[in-house]
């Protein structure tokens, strides 16, 4: 994707800033004469940031701006690692609501929706990302938080709920739940934004059918703002990014260089306008690419293509690279098999032994279905796998990103 001319020169303005003052990236630059940063050229040559470096500025590290003029503090889960703290001015927080107001009204939603909100809030960034834009919509706004489906499902009722905010994990299990107490007739859900984890087609489907909605994907990440940097549109043709508020490039995850429009690699993102805590080039570990040419839609918004993985999400068994997108391609062409499934890797007996349970439709054979997916298994990813088969809804829920993979080998 080639820079425009205005993303560059916010950008030479950002790291003019940046590198006059004491704060994170006068350290990290440094050494860098930004008058010598002429083109995109020479931009690509300025270092990555790590989530590694965000993490050594704990606890408030990467503040940009006096300590006056933070208004809210964001942080990551920290499951992995010390907790990444973003620090927002109020200009931040209103650029945020604008680019997730802007995501709303690209899925369809107006002022006159009601917007059941169920990702956390806190310290995460999702629930209130949610909530702020539709307040800057001027939508109706019913902020639920996650967990306690019964109450959920009332208020869905009771208010007539239109346009539902969650995780795809936890869309399901609404779905599900609905579905198990036939209420179907009762829901006035029209749309679904789905954001913070990957899901494949076939639980896409599953959502859709169950709940009746038309479904979105919406993207972000607690480092560059929180969710709404991105999001699809009724075409589904991947996700249009507000390249007047963050510069998207797609590098090959283990060269850094960058891809031509088209193939998939690692975002890295820019940000134009943040103030609290700047980032330039920022190695997400999402896996996507840059989609060429125009939308059906007729939006001026370049796109990303729906997120494909992670580089992190990788598991090496027996020599052979495993991503769940794999495994979500493979299960996508058996009928009797479901969205949902788990992977237990083990070593025993000096052995990688991957075990991958899957949830099959009531009406099909558990037998068949064993021997099916573990052709299709070694087929198209390489090595054998040990088939479970279990009942719809054995496998858990949950109300965040699920977990996939479990790798027990360490």
């Amino acid at each position: 994707m080639k820079m425009k001319e205005e993303q560059f020169e916010l950008i030479k303005a950002q790291l003019k800033k940046l590198t006059s003052q004491y704060c994170f990236y006068q350290k990290k630059l440094e050494g860098i004469n930004v008058d010598d940063i002429k083109s995109q050229e020479d931009f690509e040559k300025l270092p990555f940031t790590w989530k590694g470096d965000l993490r050594e500025a704990y606890p408030l590290g990467l503040r940009a701006v006096p300590e006056e003029e933070i208004v809210r503090i964001h942080s990551s889960s920290g499951t992995t690692g010390i907790p990444v703290i973003i620090p927002y001015t109020k200009k931040d927080i209103d650029d945020w609501a604008t680019m997730f107001s802007r995501c709303y009204k690209m899925a369809g939603v107006t002022n006159k929706d009601r917007i059941h909100i169920t990702p956390g809030y806190g310290l995460w960034t999702a629930g209130i990302g949610f909530q702020n834009g539709a307040e800057k919509l001027g939508a109706m706004t019913i902020p639920m938080g996650p967990g306690n489906t019964d109450k959920q499902l009332r208020m869905m009722v009771d208010l007539e709920s239109t346009v539902l905010c969650a995780t795809s994990s936890y869309a399901l299990l609404l779905a599900e739940e609905i579905a198990k107490r036939g209420i179907g007739d009762k829901i006035k859900l029209k749309k679904g934004i789905i954001g913070s984890e990957r899901w494949g087609d076939k639980m896409r489907k599953r959502i859709a059918n169950e709940l009746g909605v038309k479904l979105y994907d919406i993207y972000g990440l607690t480092e560059v703002y929180g969710p709404g940097i991105a999001i699809s549109c009724e075409h589904e043709c991947g996700m249009h990014y507000w390249d007047d508020y963050v510069y998207i490039e797609i590098v090959d995850p283990k060269t850094g260089k960058n891809l031509p429009d088209g193939e998939i690699g690692e975002i890295v993102i820019t940000t134009l306008h943040k103030e609290g805590a700047p980032l330039i080039r920022y190695r997400t570990h999402d896996l996507s690419r840059i989609i060429p040419g125009e939308c059906p839609c007729g939006s001026k918004y370049p796109r990303i293509d729906v997120i494909l993985g992670r580089t992190d999400d990788m598991v090496k068994v027996k020599g052979v690279n495993i991503f769940p997108s794999q495994i979500e391609e493979m299960l996508k062409g058996i009928n009797g098999a479901s969205s949902e499934y788990q992977v237990m890797i083990d070593h025993l007996n000096g052995k990688d032994i991957l075990t991958l349970f899957v949830e099959i439709k009531d009406d099909a054979n558990a037998y068949e279905m064993e021997h099916e997916i573990g052709a299709a298994f070694k087929a198209k990813i390489g090595i054998a796998a040990i088939i479970k088969p279990v009942a719809i809804g054995d496998l858990p829920r949950s109300e965040k990103k699920s977990t996939r993979i479990y790798d027990n080998r360490y």
